[in-house]
């Protein structure tokens, strides 16, 4: 029997496979930078510090609300980041309702 032969690709398959490469290691990138600044933001606040754990959260925050925008991670996941990151800080100083 006869090898069968490599199927042929169309050059909009092959377009289309260099666009998702390319798209994949954006993806990634961004991912990873969201799962840095949350590391940030926690490791403020197990060393107490308010001030600094604030301006990390904004800019993780920022992020975040930017990669779902780019559909890169969903908005429902996306407001769930955000909810529990802010309540982490908001941790710290004494809430003004208790």
């Amino acid at each position: 029997m006869p090898a069968k032969a490599a199927p042929k690709r169309s050059k909009s398959v092959l377009k289309r496979a260099r666009q998702t490469e390319v798209k994949t290691l954006k993806n990634k990138s961004v991912k990873n930078l969201l799962r840095t600044l949350s590391k940030n933001v926690r490791e403020a606040v197990d060393n107490k510090n308010a001030d600094g754990a604030k301006v990390i959260l904004k800019k993780a925050i920022s992020a975040i609300d930017n990669a779902a925008r780019k559909r890169i991670i969903h908005e429902n996941t996306a407001a769930r980041k955000v909810s529990q990151l802010t309540r982490l800080v908001n941790s710290l100083s004494p809430s003004a309702a208790a």
